[in-house]
């Protein structure tokens, strides 16, 4: 073969279209169960009754314990088998959503909550590592990921709306019970559709770096998770501070093992580092402003969880349309293009976003600006998926997959942490200063902690000025949130020329070929070719 041809994929089979299917509906599974619970509170809260911290634990535990093992359980794929790992964690989420639904106590739907979010974290990094082993064809693959990242939205779409339709007729803890059918038809075709992939030459699995990876992404994520709630004490600061000791201890930790769980020198890469960068501002945008709209359209324009959901629908199905056109894209246009334009599109639609007052016409606002957003955000996910796992060596690819997922998790905990705090901060203020005369001093400090205690405060008082004292919060909640939506439009467009200018790569197709097959993409190091050079893993389609 001559320098100038091209390396040939083999190419995917039925086999490996119908297992695509079988891992979106794990990718489904996986993100309906983050976005039902918050529908499930009110009559979670009625039944079992939790305190304030127990509410705050029952919510925020499946993230914890996802975020801490995902590269964990990434790399433990690379090891036993990512179908094999899979398969368990499958079943493992199963019993633990029956659990979740039929805790009789806080305390125990807290213990059935972290055991469902140790089972999530099997999930994300496996159907990843999967799809890499399944379909090697560039455009193929791109195809696929746009499938696989379009299923996330479509689970963030579909789960208020079933979620919102099963809390009409059944208990709460029917929620947790959707994931049953997926899992039984996941354990049923998974093995006969699914390739199992592990790497021969893998070492056992270090104890002590996956205990360390745990407690460091455990406790900065603590520490951001409390800024945002109580703001900068000296717990948070010092979470996130033992968070950063026991991360660098674990990357040390990495460069002298003979078999580390992640090889830094993925790092070296510079479409690696970028791509990595890049999904984790993605997600820190995308989450600063969701934050505030769910709010929005339950609290300040009335609708109730079902009706907010369904004005969710088109934002969900822009990103869906968006992401399946990166294929296409990336034939035309290198990955840095494609992801500044998407950024410059998304910051568009934030200052559309910044627009949206307190009265019913926000609405249009906030659906349009959603939809542009998901224009501008749905290629960028593929892309930099595809840019991280792909860069990694074929054995590795589970580990570069839970590496991707964590940055995608501590990306989503800071967006909440900073511009959640940076809201909440504006609210208060606002509300110092502009609440109405005669309001006793209780119900106002109530009313001051959140939009929710405003709304319920607001109904304790007279009619006269508790509608005036909601219209206070409810300005005060809109001017944090269009401030939120500026700042979140001005880093977008500063993350369109970061992508710009560090991720130098031609489209999908045109980059040189070396003699050996190994693609020298333009502004890629050496070290970054030698790495995705590295032998290949055994993949037996059993």
């Amino acid at each position: 073969m001559s320098p100038a041809e091209p390396t040939m994929h083999p190419r995917a089979t039925i086999r490996d279209w119908v297992g695509l299917c079988v891992l979106a509906l794990a990718c489904l599974m996986y993100i309906m169960d983050l976005t039902v619970l918050h529908l499930a509170v009110p009559a979670m809260s009625a039944d079992l009754q939790p305190s304030s911290s127990q509410l705050l634990w029952i919510i925020d535990i499946y993230g914890f314990m996802v975020a801490g093992f995902l590269i964990t359980m990434g790399t433990l794929g690379d090891r036993i088998g990512r179908r094999r790992l899979l398969m368990i964690g499958a079943a493992a989420f199963g019993v633990a959503s029956v659990l979740c639904a039929a805790a009789p106590t806080a305390e125990l739907l807290i213990v059935s909550r972290a055991l469902l979010g140790v089972a999530g974290a099997t999930l994300a990094p496996s159907t990843l590592s999967l799809l890499f082993s399944m379909f090697h064809d560039p455009a193929q693959r791109s195809r696929a990921i746009a499938v696989w990242v379009s299923a996330f939205s479509a689970g963030s779409a579909i789960g208020p709306l079933v979620g919102g339709f099963v809390l009409e007729h059944f208990w709460w803890g029917a929620v947790f019970l959707l994931a049953i059918p997926v899992v039984v038809l996941l354990l049923v075709l998974g093995p006969i559709v699914l390739p199992e992939y592990r790497d021969p030459k893998a070492g056992r699995l270090d104890l002590p770096s996956a205990g360390m990876s745990l407690v460091a992404v455990l406790s900065i994520i603590l520490g951001l998770k409390l800024i945002a709630q109580d703001g900068v004490d000296v717990l948070a600061v010092g979470s996130i501070v033992l968070g950063v000791v026991v991360g660098w201890a674990w990357v040390r930790r990495q460069l002298r093992l003979a078999d580390p769980m992640i090889d830094l020198r993925l790092l070296r890469a510079r479409a690696f580092s970028a791509a990595l960068s890049v999904n984790f501002l993605t997600v820190f945008v995308m989450v600063g402003y969701f934050l505030f709209v769910a709010q929005y359209l339950q609290l300040v324009l009335g609708m109730s969880p079902l009706e907010a959901g369904a004005w969710s629908v088109p934002s969900a199905a822009a990103f869906i349309l968006a992401s399946n056109a990166v294929p296409w894209l990336h034939r035309r246009r290198g990955p840095g293009t494609i992801i500044a334009v998407g950024f410059t599109l998304t910051a568009i639609g934030l200052a559309v976003l910044a627009t949206a007052g307190a009265s019913p016409d926000g609405l249009v606002s906030v659906v349009v600006g959603s939809i542009i957003v998901s224009f501008g955000l749905g290629p960028v996910f593929g892309l930099t998926t595809e840019l991280v796992v792909g860069t990694a060596p074929p054995e590795r690819a589970g580990a570069a997959s839970g590496i991707s997922e964590t940055a995608t998790e501590l990306g989503g905990s800071l967006g909440i942490a900073i511009m959640g705090s940076i809201g909440v901060a504006l609210y208060r203020g606002t509300m110092l200063g502009h609440a109405p005369a005669g309001v006793p001093a209780d119900i106002l400090e109530a009313a001051r902690d959140t939009l929710g205690g405003a709304v319920e405060a607001a109904a304790e008082l007279p009619q006269a000025l508790g509608d005036a004292l909601l219209t206070v919060a409810r300005d005060s909640f809109v001017t944090g949130m269009q401030v939120v939506a500026v700042l979140c439009a001005i880093m977008a467009f500063a993350t369109a020329i970061w992508a710009y200018v560090a991720i130098r790569l031609p489209p999908a197709g045109t980059d040189p070929i070396d003699p050996h097959g190994t693609r020298q993409a333009t502004g890629e190091s050496h070290e970054a070719v030698s790495i995705a050079a590295m032998g290949p893993a055994t993949i037996s389609k059993a």
